[in-house]
């Protein structure tokens, strides 16, 4: 028995409609449902990006059917990491210029790997890298 993978990211976001117009930029990232001033899902290739406004998801019981999901919700800065394809940095540096996103950093890391790091209008530290970064690690 073991752990194969991450389904889901969840992240918070009190401005639902900032974070919105924000991801729906992201290219890769395709909509899936929404539910105005309490979430928004994307499917990002295999898992999902979860966005929930926490004012509603840690102080709101949610049910399915009967049963109760538990609360929860969090604040501040966090992180998430997307993958790319490692020949595509300089085009998504090209984009988030473009877009006028700023980069907050970039990285090169011991391994050649390349990390861009910027962030979301709810301040949360996004980066995009090629899984690569991971190998021989």
């Amino acid at each position: 028995m073991k752990i194969t993978g991450i389904l889901e990211t969840c992240i918070y976001a009190e401005d639902l409609a900032a974070a919105e117009a924000f991801y729906g930029l992201l290219p890769g990232l395709e909509p899936v449902s929404k539910e105005p001033g309490r979430h928004l899902f994307y499917r990002c290739g295999e898992s999902m990006l979860l966005i929930f406004n926490p004012a509603h998801t840690s102080s709101e019981q949610t049910y399915v059917k009967v049963q109760n999901i538990p609360l929860h919700g969090s604040k501040g800065p966090g992180h998430l990491a997307f993958s790319i394809e490692g020949k595509d940095v300089e085009e998504w540096k090209e984009f988030l210029k473009k877009k006028s996103i700023s980069i907050e950093s970039e990285i090169t890391w011991p391994n050649g790997s390349v990390s861009i790091y910027f962030r979301d209008p709810a301040g949360k530290s996004l980066e995009i890298v090629s899984p690569d970064i991971w190998k021989n690690t």
